[in-house]
C-alpha cells in the first residue's frame, strides 16, 4: 500500500522535475510538462516511495520518469539526485531518478517479473484514510516460474537513445523513457495504460549472461 499525504511539496514535483528534465539526453530539449498519469509500487521495507510519472511535454513527447522519494541522502547517488523538496508533513525529501536507486530498480524488475503488484494508493487525510484509484494501470508479463529477484545494493545505468539500461546483478532493467520506443527483446516487460492511452511497454528485463 502507498500511503499518500494530503500536503505541500516545496517545491511542486512538476516544478522539481521541469528543471531536471530538459538536461536529460532522452528528453530532447523537451519542455513545459504536464502529468498524464502516474503509477506507484511499495517498498517493502516502507522507507522509500516509488513512483513513475507520464508527462506530456509542450511538443507532444511522452516521458516515463521513475523516481524515489527518500528521508536521507542515498549514499554514493549524488549524480542520480534530481533535487530535494520539503514535504508539509514527513519534512524533507531526497528525489532520485528511479534508475539509479536499487530500491526503485528492484521495485520495477519484480514488477515486470509479475513478482510485485502495482501498489494500492490510499490517501490519508486529518486521521483518515481513503483509497484512490490509480492514473496508470500497469500489468507483467513475465513468467511466474521465473526465479524471484530478492534485490540489490548497487545499480550501473547508461542512457542508450529513448531508453536507460540498468544493470542489475543478474538481471538488466531497461526503463522506456521515450513512451512508444522499442525494447525487444526482452524476457519479460511491464505494460501501462490509462484513460488517453495505452496499452505501451514502459519497461522490459533481460537476463544478464553469466561471467565463467
Amino acid at each position: 500500500m502507498a500511503l499518500i499525504y494530503k500536503a505541500t511539496l516545496t517545491p511542486g514535483k512538476l516544478d522539481l522535475l521541469g528543471g531536471w528534465l530538459p538536461h536529460r539526453p532522452w528528453s530532447a530539449g523537451s519542455s513545459g510538462f504536464r502529468q498524464v498519469g502516474a503509477y506507484r509500487f511499495d517498498d517493502p521495507a516502507g522507507e522509500v516511495g516509488l513512483e513513475a510519472f507520464l508527462l506530456e511535454a509542450d511538443d507532444g513527447t511522452l516521458l516515463h520518469v521513475p523516481v524515489t522519494y527518500r528521508g536521507a541522502p542515498l549514499e554514493g547517488a549524488d549524480e542520480f539526485l534530481i533535487g530535494t523538496t520539503e514535504h508539509s508533513v514527513l519534512g524533507t525529501r531526497w528525489v532520485y531518478d528511479g534508475c539509479g536507486d536499487p530500491v526503485g530498480v528492484t521495485a520495477m524488475i519484480r514488477g515486470a517479473l509479475g513478482q510485485q503488484d502495482q501498489a494500492e494508493e490510499v490517501i490519508e487525510a486529518d486521521g483518515h484514510r481513503e483509497s484512490r484509484e490509480p492514473t496508470v494501470r500497469v500489468r507483467a508479463d513475465g513468467d511466474p516460474g521465473t526465479p524471484a529477484f530478492t534485490g540489490i545494493d548497487t545499480v550501473a545505468c547508461r542512457n542508450d537513445g529513448p531508453t536507460t539500461v540498468v544493470h542489475a546483478g543478474e538481471a538488466e532493467l531497461v526503463v522506456v523513457r521515450t513512451v512508444g520506443a522499442d525494447i525487444t527483446p526482452a524476457d519479460a516487460t511491464l505494460t501501462g495504460r490509462w484513460s488517453e492511452g495505452g496499452p505501451v511497454v514502459l519497461a522490459g528485463v533481460r537476463s544478464q549472461p553469466t561471467t565463467p
